[in-house]
């Protein structure tokens, strides 16, 4: 409570300067503003001590998540993209280290992909947010102030008011909230199509990693390993397939948008027709 409080008179306060000073609202240029759509980042969540949600059968956020992180990874490759991955091992990597691998890549895109959990068994499905200093709902914001205590506690610092404020001004002067929001959707669309797999819509929420990037970013919740039937599925190759399948599509949909945005629309439409 006291969190949301703090975030809501910063919000209100950073605002009224951004209005008083519209100049300082643009985010600084990155190289990849510059040219055309070609550097995705994937941030595989948790890693190391860190190991995110653990299903009844044991299996592990930290370790499900990199691997479809490495199957998305490959995939961006042969679409003749290059991935800059924040972590392609079994590690703890801090969040500012996440936000500085992401933004000196100077990316057009960032995916954050992390599995649930739930005191409730039966939940599932599968979510996609983009950052915002308000919750879509309880769920959301509790979700988010779950991960982002879990690096606040990983990394040995003072919880996670502190990155939160600290990058408060780079999530209002941002220009990208509007290409994250579409992207999330492509993804959603894309991911919760197979019958097992219920849609539990496009959300906002204050995660920490989402904030600091200078590029649009959502981060994916690909189900929830506390359901039983979900672990199934996501212990499995298919269902990890078609998850790094579908984010996959999303990137190379929304590439194409952005190209053609950035009058590359002849060279876009030829990829897409090969």
């Amino acid at each position: 409570m006291l969190l949301r409080l703090r975030l809501w008179r910063l919000g209100w306060l950073l605002l009224a300067a951004l209005a008083a000073a519209p100049a300082l609202a643009a985010a600084p240029a990155t190289p990849a503003a510059e040219g055309r759509f070609d550097t995705v980042v994937v941030d595989a969540g948790h890693g190391g001590d860190d190991h995110g949600a653990k299903g009844p059968r044991g299996l592990l956020e930290k370790n499900l998540v990199l691997d479809v992180a490495r199957r998305l990874a490959r995939r961006l490759e042969r679409q003749e993209l290059r991935v800059v991955m924040t972590r392609d091992a079994d590690h703890f990597v801090p969040l500012d280290e996440r936000t500085r691998i992401a933004n000196d890549a100077g990316a057009d895109l960032f995916v954050s992909i992390h599995a649930n959990a739930s005191a409730l068994g039966g939940v599932h499905g599968i979510e996609t947010f983009f950052a915002s200093l308000e919750a879509t709902d309880e769920s959301a914001r509790a979700l988010a102030q779950r991960e982002n205590l879990a690096f606040g506690a990983a990394a040995g610092g003072g919880g996670a008011a502190d990155p939160v404020l600290a990058i408060l001004g780079d999530l209002l002067a941002t220009e990208h909230l509007a290409d994250a929001q579409e992207f999330a959707r492509m993804t959603q669309r894309r991911l919760a199509t197979a019958e097992a797999s219920r849609s539990r819509g496009v959300k906002q929420a204050p995660f920490v990693v989402l904030m600091g990037v200078q590029m649009p970013a959502v981060l994916v919740e690909i189900g929830f390993l506390t359901n039983s039937a979900e672990e199934g599925r996501l212990g499995g190759d298919p269902e990890r397939e078609r998850l790094a399948g579908g984010i996959a599509d999303a990137v190379a949909s929304f590439k194409r948008r952005q190209d053609a945005r950035l009058g590359f629309a002849e060279a876009a439409g030829k990829r897409s027709a090969q």
